[in-house]
C-alpha cells in the first residue's frame, strides 16, 4: 500500500451500537477518503465470519480485518486492560492510526469518542483541519 495513506481504525466488536455508527460513518465517507489517496481499514479481535455479517448486514465498504490472535492489537499497544461494572478485563481500546504514504505512523488517536471522529480523521488527511 506504498504511495496511500492509510486510516486503520481499531474497535471492539462486531455489530454493537459505536463500532456499527463508527463503521458506517468510515464507509459513508469512503470515497472522500479515496479521493484523498487514503485506505480506511478497520481491525478487531472478530472472526472473518463475523466480519462477513456484519459487512453484509449494514453495508459496509471498509475492509475489515480479523485479529483473533491479537497480534495486530497487540503490535499497536491497542489490547489493553479495560473495566466495567468492577470486573477488569482486556479489550481492544478504540483507537485510529493515520499512516503516510511511506508507512510512517503520523497521527493517532486514543480513546476514540465516535461522534465528530470520523469527520476528524478525515479533515486532517485532507490538510483541512486548521
Amino acid at each position: 500500500m506504498r504511495g496511500r495513506k492509510i486510516v486503520l481504525f481499531f474497535y471492539p466488536k462486531d455489530d454493537t451500537s459505536g463500532c456499527t455508527r463508527e463503521s458506517i460513518e468510515f464507509s459513508e465517507r469512503i470515497e472522500e477518503f479515496k479521493a484523498a489517496n487514503t485506505v480506511v481499514i478497520g481491525i478487531s479481535k472478530d472472526s472473518v465470519k463475523s466480519h462477513d455479517k456484519f459487512l453484509k448486514k449494514h453495508d459496509l465498504l471498509v475492509p475489515l480485518l480479523s485479529d483473533e490472535s491479537s497480534t495486530i492489537c497487540e503490535d499497536f499497544g491497542v489490547w489493553v486492560k479495560k473495566s466495567m461494572y468492577g470486573k477488569e478485563y482486556m479489550g481492544i481500546e478504540r483507537s485510529t492510526f493515520l499512516i503516510d504514504e511511506t508507512g510512517v505512523v503520523r497521527k493517532i488517536w486514543r480513546k476514540v469518542s465516535v461522534p465528530g471522529h470520523v469527520s476528524e480523521v478525515l479533515s486532517v488527511v485532507t490538510g483541512s483541519d486548521g
